[in-house]
């Protein structure tokens, strides 16, 4: 395990990280920050207005930042945007900061739970579901290389998903959940 005072989920759009990375921030008594809703505070818009303006380049860019600021905190669980992974540096800067755990979905599995969601400007398109696979396809080799752990959520609850987490952690982290 690397640096044991924070925990980083990275994990495609849909996979659990804002929703198990509250829990766990919760039974681990440590701060969550979503860093998407971050940026989105930052701005003062959604993502999806930010990707109209200044295209995924632009939005990027300001991933970047925020990450670079959030991983500078101690104490924290941040649940990172599914795209973080893409820059060389985020992965470094994650690797270096904290525990990094791939919340892992198939494709599959990530449509059925994001695909009523109007707030994903990257599945905004004919099929979804096949973009979804493309992202996947391109997304997971670079989730398998930063993760510290890698958890399949499958169709386990959010109380089981956040528990098999903390069991995976190790005892340093039951001490104090």
């Amino acid at each position: 395990m690397r640096h044991a005072g924070n925990i980083y989920l990275v994990g495609m759009m849909g996979a659990g990280k804002t929703t198990v990375g509250r829990l766990l921030a919760r039974r681990l008594k440590l701060r969550f920050i979503d860093s998407d809703r971050e940026l989105e505070r930052r701005c003062g818009v959604k993502i999806p207005l930010i990707f109209d303006i200044e295209g995924e380049a632009g939005f990027r860019a300001r991933e970047a930042q925020v990450l670079a600021e959030l991983t500078a905190l101690d104490g924290v669980v941040l649940g990172t945007g599914g795209g973080v992974v893409l820059s060389e540096d985020n992965r470094r800067r994650l690797a270096a900061r904290g525990t990094v755990v791939y919340l892992r979905a198939t494709p599959e599995d990530l449509y059925e739970r994001v695909r009523h969601d109007r707030n994903r400007p990257l599945l905004a398109t004919a099929d979804p579901l096949a973009r979804l696979r493309e992202l996947h396809a391109e997304r997971d080799p670079l989730y398998r290389d930063v993760a510290d752990l890698v958890v399949d959520t499958g169709k386990q609850t959010v109380l089981a998903l956040a528990r098999e987490l903390i069991d995976k952690l190790g005892e340093r982290w039951k001490a104090s959940a």
